[in-house]
C-alpha cells in the first residue's frame, strides 16, 4: 500500500483543467480538453487544510509555476 501520501505536495496530472468532471474519460486516461493553458493538481499540500488533504480534491495551477508546496509523484505497474 501508499504510505504518508496524502497533504504532502499537490501532485501534478496531466488533464486540462475544466469546472466539471462530466466528459473525463471513462478509461482513466487523461482529459486533454478544456482549459489546457492550466492542469490540474491533486490531494492538498501541507500547508492547507484538511478539507483539501484528500485524493479527490483537485485544483489548478500553470505548468511554469513553481513552489514548494506542487511536485509529481513517479509510479509504474509491479
Amino acid at each position: 500500500g501508499l504510505y504518508n501520501v496524502h497533504g504532502n505536495v499537490w501532485d501534478w496530472t496531466e488533464d486540462c483543467w475544466n469546472d466539471k468532471n462530466n466528459g473525463n474519460p471513462s478509461d482513466g486516461s487523461a482529459r486533454t480538453t478544456g482549459d489546457c493553458d492550466n492542469r490540474i493538481v491533486r490531494g492538498g499540500a501541507w500547508a492547507y487544510g484538511p478539507d483539501h488533504l484528500r485524493a479527490a480534491f483537485r485544483y489548478w495551477n500553470q505548468p511554469h509555476n513553481r513552489n514548494s508546496g506542487q511536485s509529481f509523484r513517479v509510479a509504474r505497474t509491479l
